[in-house]
């Protein structure tokens, strides 16, 4: 898997991603078309003189080597079109080199300006409590967002302890507790990250964040 930085040559990658794999595409076609005329041609030839193959009985096979070559060709284009997308999602995932994004994890980058994450609430709660965690999984904060609505909600954090005291930069964890009318919401946690790379991998489109490590392009909610 080669990762791909913003030195990449976009136009050669997009070429190579567009020729992956026609070839072999046209030759099975070509291969499966040439199967059947042989078979079709073996029994013309050997087919028996007072009971010989009637018209109707050769034009549905005539009709079925025409539909196994219609599906090839589909499966064909069908391959290509996954292949431009890939190569599509990989130049866009390209350009998010060295961007922040919002991507799904429970992580806090604590930098000299405080850290940010966010929650992608399932529904509306009347609760939403965000618990800062170091790295021995002790609370050291908790944030009260009280009621919000479904969808996403950012949140901010100053850096400071319950005590009011400066805590280190780096990584922290975060937990939340969402609900509404005393029972749970699902919620997915969100973090802040800065794009380090993209890797092409067989599933799709794979970026490394900072303090993430790979997830798919799929995983991240927001660009800044």
């Amino acid at each position: 898997m080669a990762a791909i930085t913003a030195t990449d040559n976009s136009a050669t990658l997009a070429a190579q991603l567009n020729g992956a794999g026609t070839s072999s595409a046209t030759s099975a076609s070509a291969e499966t078309s040439d199967r059947f005329l042989k078979l079709l041609v073996t029994q013309l030839k050997n087919q028996d003189p007072l009971n010989p193959m009637q018209n109707a009985e050769l034009t549905s096979q005539l009709a079925q080597m025409s539909t196994v070559e219609g599906v090839n060709k589909l499966n064909t284009s069908m391959d290509g079109l996954l292949t431009q997308m890939r190569a599509t999602q990989a130049l866009q995932g390209a350009s998010l080199i060295g961007r922040q994004v919002l991507a799904e994890g429970n992580q806090l980058n604590l930098g000299a300006a405080g850290a940010a994450g966010g929650v992608n609430l399932a529904g509306t709660v009347d609760t939403l409590k965000i618990d800062i965690l170091n790295a021995a999984g002790s609370v050291v904060r908790s944030l009260d967002l009280g009621a919000q609505p479904a969808g996403l909600t950012r949140f901010g954090w100053d850096g400071l302890d319950a005590s009011g005291n400066t805590l280190a930069e780096g990584a922290y964890g975060y937990k939340v507790t969402a609900s509404a009318a005393g029972k749970a919401v699902n919620a997915t946690q969100y973090s802040l990250a800065e794009v380090l790379s993209v890797s092409l991998a067989s599933s799709g489109v794979d970026v490394e964040l900072t303090g993430l490590g790979s997830l798919g392009l799929d995983k991240i909610k927001q660009i800044f």
